[in-house]
């Protein structure tokens, strides 16, 4: 059972400049909540409740500030600062004394997923016994991401990166599930041409020992990357209509945390006056 998890919530966002000049793009609202609520529920769906979060230098206490060590969610949060990006891999050199002899999942921080059947499927990928497992997702351009083609068994056959030409339409998502080989297959990687470690070199590894498979997220759920302008912004719109519509939040924390008996009504109450007079709370009290 995968214990610990990981939230890479650094880089320099540019392609949100200048939005992204003075604050972090995972502190930026996803419509009422920072974009590092996300991630975050994600990881406390599979059950994690050990929390690492790598951000730029000087940023550290930003993110103290919304989350601070996690207790409000009934969970650990460390925090790691990173000099530079030096790639998705990166973050389990980095994180090598936090995983220890430990498995761990890893997110993107600017990855959003929804979809009701998503929590089973979160729950079954944080039982990984060995090897790798990734989340994959169709795509109308997948020239434009990572793609791998998995067979009918889930067993992951090629890896490439945007490729100009492919037979899958599946697109990596930013969510992985790996045992504790992370660690010494990341050292061994080299940097690519652009200066940094890459995720798809760190994924062949596990292809090549026929360690690496696959989970569908499945037609009725939704993946979104919210590296850019447009896509967050229809992120958000999409988190607005689907609560507007339904009445229930997307990655609300405290609810997670108190459906999973992590917190009681009484730490609901402390979250309560931490945010104020403000339609979150407003929606906390109703779970009273």
């Amino acid at each position: 059972m995968i214990k610990k998890g990981i939230i890479l919530a650094g880089g320099y966002g540019t392609r949100m400049s200048p939005l992204t000049k003075a604050i972090n793009k995972q502190l930026l609202p996803i419509y009422d909540k920072p974009l590092i609520y996300y991630p975050l529920s994600v990881l406390m769906l599979a059950g994690i409740k050990n929390v690492l979060i790598i951000v730029n230098k000087g940023y550290v206490n930003q993110f103290r500030k919304i989350l601070s060590n996690g207790e409000r969610f009934g969970i650990k949060i460390k925090y790691l600062e990173q000099a530079k990006p030096r790639g998705l891999p990166d973050a389990f050199i980095l994180g090598e004394k936090f995983i220890g002899k430990d498995k761990v999942a890893l997110i993107l921080g600017d990855n959003f997923f929804y979809g009701q059947s998503l929590t089973a499927k979160f729950k079954k990928c944080a039982k990984l016994n060995s090897g790798c497992k990734i989340l994959v997702h169709p795509v109308s351009k997948p020239e434009l991401y990572g793609v791998a083609e998995v067979n009918n068994k889930n067993k992951v056959l090629s890896l490439k990166e945007k490729p100009k030409k492919t037979k899958s339409n599946l697109a990596v998502t930013g969510l992985y599930f790996f045992d504790n080989k992370v660690i010494d297959f990341s050292k061994s990687l080299k940097p690519s041409k652009r200066k940094e470690l890459e995720i798809i070199d760190l994924l062949n590894k596990y292809k090549n020992i026929k360690k690496l498979s696959g989970e569908f997220l499945g037609r009725g759920a939704a993946w979104l990357d919210t590296g850019s302008i447009d896509d967050f912004y229809n992120t958000s719109a999409f988190v607005s209509a689907l609560e507007n519509r339904q009445g229930l939040k997307i990655a609300c924390l405290e609810e997670i945390a108190l459906n999973y008996k992590w917190i009681d009504k009484k730490k609901l109450k402390t979250a309560i006056k931490f945010y104020g007079n403000c339609s979150y709370s407003n929606y906390l009290k109703k779970l009273i």
